[in-house]
C-alpha cells in the first residue's frame, strides 16, 4: 500500500513541532512515509517485494540475501545505530534549522540535556552532513570571480615564505569563485593565477566551458572580474 506523503513544512514554531511529532510512533510514521512514498522497498536492492515483520517497523527482502534482508526505516540513514529515539533527533534538527544564527552543539547539550557534549557534537555533524546539497556542474548564465586570501609573506617567518615570483608573490591563496543566477555559490582553491581556462570548476557542457575559456584567456596573467558567461550583462 502506497503512502501518502506529507507535505513539506517550511518552519514550524515549537507548538506545531509537539503537535505533529507527539510521540515516537509519529516520527516512525513521518520518517517512512517521507523515505518511501511509493512504498517500502528495499535499501540494498530496491526490491520492492518485501514483507513486514511483526513489530510493524521491520521489514525482510528475499531477493538481495539468501537468509533474507532484515532492515528497519532507519537503516542506511543518519538516525542509524544510535541511541537516541527519533523524536529527539527531530528536535535537534528543528533547533538547527530554526535558530536565526545557528546553535552550537554545546547549547544543543544544554537544551536538549544530554549527559555528554559528545553526544550533541555527533548528532550535529551528522545532520549538517545530511543537509549538504550534491555538488551540481553549473550552466547557463555564470558569473566568475576571484579573490586573494590570507596574510602577506612579507609579515611571515623567513623559513614560511615561499618567494614565489609573479602574481602568487605576496603568499596570499587564490580564491576562484561562480555562481549561477538564481543558484547556489560554487567556489574553488586555485593553486595558482591561470589564463587558459576554468580547470577544476564544474561547468554544465562544453558550450559554457569554451566560454569560460575563451572569457579568461583574453586578459594575459589573470581572470576577468565579474566575467558573465551566456550573455551580455
Amino acid at each position: 500500500m502506497t503512502a501518502k506523503r506529507p507535505k513539506p513544512v517550511h518552519q514550524m514554531t515549537i507548538a506545531q513541532f509537539e503537535a505533529t511529532f507527539i510521540d515516537e510512533e509519529a516520527c516512525r510514521t513521518y520518517l517512512i512515509a517521507r523515505r518511501w512514498p511509493n512504498g517500502v522497498h528495499c535499501p540494498r536492492c530496491g526490491n520492492a517485494k518485501v514483507y513486514a515483520l511483526a513489530s510493524g517497523h521491520h521489514w525482510q527482502c528475499e531477493a538481495c540475501q539468501v537468509n533474507g534482508y532484515r532492515f528497519s526505516h532507519i537503516a542506511g540513514t543518519i538516525f542509524e545505530n544510535t541511541n537516541k529515539p527519533l523524536r529527539e533527533w527531530f528536535r535537534v534538527t528543528h533547533l538547527m534549522l530554526t535558530s536565526k544564527k545557528g546553535i552550537s552543539a554545546l547549547q544543543i547539550q544544554r537544551v536538549m540535556g544530554f549527559g555528554s557534549y559528545g553526544t550533541a557534537h555527533s548528532m550535529c555533524h551528522k545532520i549538517r552532513a545530511a543537509l549538504i546539497e550534491p555538488e551540481t556542474k553549473l550552466g547557463g548564465i555564470v558569473e566568475v570571480d576571484e579573490t586573494f586570501v590570507g596574510g602577506k609573506a612579507k609579515n611571515r617567518h623567513w623559513d614560511k615564505r615561499d618567494g614565489k615570483p609573479g602574481p602568487t608573490a605576496s603568499g596570499k591563496t587564490i580564491v576562484a569563485g561562480a555562481v549561477r543566477h538564481m543558484s547556489c555559490c560554487c567556489r574553488s582553491v586555485s593553486p595558482a593565477v591561470m589564463s587558459s581556462g576554468w580547470d577544476g570548476m564544474p561547468l554544465d557542457d562544453s558550450e559554457t566551458a569554451a566560454h569560460a575559456v575563451s572569457g579568461v584567456s583574453r586578459i594575459p596573467g589573470g581572470w576577468t572580474p565579474r566575467e558573465r558567461i551566456h550573455g551580455p550583462r
